[in-house]
């Protein structure tokens, strides 16, 4: 596999102009005012559907999570809000996982359908012109019709951040836990490298959602350091609720001597969340990268990773 890299990608027929105001688009209004729009041309409808992918940035600061809720500010609400403003109809998204409150996004990625006929290439720099400064649209490309951003991600990178001082640092205040007791990295890296593999999770997820099976793959768990900065990456085929705090929370009781690193794999088999660490806070954790391999020969790159 090779990373992901945004190539060329086939331009639409009857192509808009995208070198105007915001208002040159037919799309007006203040960015505060964004609201989903229904299509009003009756020849949108027989204007020929492109799959489009987006990859996307954000301070989940703010926001209750990637997925929309009524009456409550969410990434996807507000994005979809944004893109409906821009493409003249509304418009559905479908991302690459549910990010809970307060979780952040460095790189994440949906796609959506539109019969909109402006060019991929300049559809971020449209759409960023609705958003509010903690969301931002990236990249875009067309993508097969077959393209759906969670059904086909092969694997995903999440790193929680863990600002370890003992004066915490305002700028870090939503983006990364505060942990003023010095961490015992050595032994984190140790039962980090237990996790790693086939196993089943239950003793590391969160109750409140079905899955066919709460087995999955864990491809790393790395435990590193960067000043005050440290980073727990972990990535997997897969991840089950609150599975990638779980593991941070774990590590961190690890830290703390509450577990032992080579206690993981009986916590593991026993299967029983009351063994595991806490479910970290949400502020330090990050999608940082995800991976596809289902989009070859269809006219661009796009082939591995966001990053």
């Amino acid at each position: 596999m090779i990373d992901l890299t945004w190539g060329s990608a086939p331009q639409p027929i009857g192509a808009v102009s995208m070198t105007g105001a915001a208002g040159e688009l037919g799309v007006t209004g203040a960015a505060g005012e964004l609201s989903a729009v229904d299509a009003t041309d009756p020849a949108s409808t027989l204007a020929p559907k492109h799959n489009v992918a987006i990859r996307i940035m954000y301070d989940g600061s703010r926001y209750h999570g990637w997925q929309i809720q009524k009456g409550l500010p969410t990434v996807a609400g507000t994005l979809e809000a944004a893109l409906a403003r821009v493409c003249g109809h509304s418009v559905k998204l479908h991302g690459c996982g549910r990010t809970d409150a307060g979780v952040h996004a460095l790189c994440y990625c949906a796609n959506f359908f539109t019969t909109s006929s402006i060019p991929p290439q300049r559809l971020p720099l449209a759409v960023n012109t609705f958003l509010p400064s903690d969301i931002s649209v990236q990249e875009a490309q067309y993508a097969p019709d077959s393209f759906e951003a969670n059904l086909s991600c092969i694997k995903k990178e999440y790193t929680y951040k863990v600002y370890n001082s003992r004066i915490r640092d305002p700028f870090y205040a939503s983006r990364a836990y505060f942990y003023p007791q010095k961490l015992d990295i050595p032994s984190m890296q140790r039962a980090a490298e237990h996790i790693v593999g086939t196993h089943d999770f239950v003793s590391l997820r969160s109750t409140g959602t079905v899955t066919k099976t709460t087995v999955r793959t864990v491809h790393w768990c790395e435990v590193e350091t960067s000043g005050s900065i440290v980073d727990i990456r972990v990535c997997a085929d897969g991840f089950l609720y609150n599975m990638a705090r779980a593991i941070a929370g774990t590590l961190l009781y690890v830290s703390e001597g509450k577990i032992l690193p080579d206690d993981i794999p009986a916590l593991l088999e026993a299967r029983d969340r009351r063994l595991a660490g806490p479910t970290a806070p949400p502020e330090g954790l990050y999608m940082t990268r995800i991976w596809y391999d289902d989009l070859r020969g269809a006219g661009f790159e796009l082939n591995t990773v966001f990053a």
